[in-house]
């Protein structure tokens, strides 16, 4: 793989550059010219230019990229966390959705939603697991590159899972630290307001990277609870004096929920707590009813609310496509497109009985009469 020195798209800008991703000439002239520049204008020798990105070049991508990331459709810049302080001081509603993965984060995107969680709940709508306890931080990575490369213009947030923070403040600052880097995160969200909780979140705002607080029920501690209960309704403020930009609230009373939020400077986010917050969050399986199994039906929350049937619309899609299959009916002749001119068809039958391949040639001869009966196909791959 050949390395190329690549400049950022603002240092081109700022050179005369209009159209930094199209320049004119190829990328070797343009390099030049933008050295030029360079030199011409920070006379103080090469180790004052502004930082290039030696990258890797890679040579087995495709020239039409169609899952590296698609530019949103939709008319909202990046979401930071100024943005989200103005709709807090006007009183704008805040809105946040999970997503863990490519597609759903190409999704909450698009839609226009502030906040995109890369939440732990992944590991019981995604990987079927009872609990959050089984999700690791390398699970947690994963998901968040997906959820990064799909979304470009929602705040990027990723959980902590249980056992990436707790053991010392340390630990919590590495591990916050990794979902940055190497998940590409824009900030982190950690469960609970205890001492030890609180000791993490200030550690990890003190080394620059943004929280959010959760507080309410906290699944992750479904252990020392014995089930999933809401718990430490005090430690709202806890999380706020910790440097917590926003704090979630889940599973509180809406009178209690009120309270918090007019008592804090700093969003609430509630997830089955009431009107009163500073914005809403619900899980994105749960809003689009994505799953259908009675397991599912038992532990979908009380508070959530429905807004669309995705789950039994996915269910009677796979269903046709059984019955097409096992009836012969798919694939048609519309979704056969990989055609051959009768010429080439003669040319390879012969070919065939030739070698004494007196079967395959009979089967090829059948399936091009049965192409020609059939019709053409939605897209030709004849040549014209």
């Amino acid at each position: 793989m050949a390395r190329h020195l690549i400049c950022p798209s603002s240092l081109l800008l700022r050179h005369g550059f209009t159209d930094p991703w199209q320049p004119k000439g190829s990328w070797i002239t343009m390099l030049k010219r933008v050295s030029h520049r360079f030199h011409k204008n920070y006379k103080s020798g090469p180790s004052s230019l502004p930082r290039l990105l030696d990258v890797r070049g890679m040579s087995n991508l495709p020239e039409k990229v169609v899952y590296g990331g698609p530019k949103s459709q939709s008319p909202w810049k990046r979401i930071t966390l100024n943005h989200l302080a103005t709709k807090y001081h006007k009183g704008e509603p805040i809105t946040m959705v999970t997503a863990y993965d490519y597609p759903s984060a190409v999704h909450v995107d698009n839609a226009g939603i502030d906040i995109c969680l890369v939440g732990d709940s992944v590991g019981m709508v995604v990987h079927g697991h009872d609990t959050t306890l089984p999700v690791t931080l390398d699970d947690m990575l994963l998901h968040c590159r997906a959820v990064s490369r799909g979304a470009s213009r929602s705040l990027l947030v990723g959980d902590l899972p249980f056992g990436s923070y707790e053991e010392s403040k340390e630990q919590a600052v590495a591990s916050a630290t990794r979902l940055l880097k190497e998940g590409g995160m824009d900030a982190i969200k950690l469960e609970g307001g205890t001492r030890s909780r609180v000791i993490a979140a200030r550690s990890i705002v003190e080394a620059g990277i943004a929280v959010i607080g959760h507080v309410g029920l906290t699944p992750q501690a479904i252990s020392v609870l014995g089930g999933f209960r809401p718990q430490g309704r005090n430690a709202a403020s806890a999380t706020k004096d910790a440097g917590c930009f926003a704090v979630v609230l889940e599973c509180v009373p809406s009178p209690v929920a009120a309270a918090i939020t007019s008592s804090l400077q700093i969003p609430t986010i509630g997830i089955g707590a009431g009107p009163n917050c500073s914005g809403q969050v619900l899980v994105y399986h749960d809003l689009l009813q994505m799953t259908q199994h009675p397991h599912h039906a038992q532990v979908t929350p009380k508070f959530c609310k429905a807004y669309g049937n995705i789950g039994i619309a996915i269910n009677e899609a796979l269903c046709k496509y059984r019955e097409d299959v096992v009836s012969q009916k798919f694939p048609s002749a519309a979704h056969t497109p990989y055609r051959i001119d009768q010429s080439s068809v003669e040319t390879f039958i012969s070919e065939l009985s030739k070698r004494g391949l007196g079967k395959a040639a009979q089967a090829a001869a059948a399936a091009a009469e049965n192409d020609n009966k059939s019709g053409e196909p939605r897209i030709s791959t004849l040549p014209d």
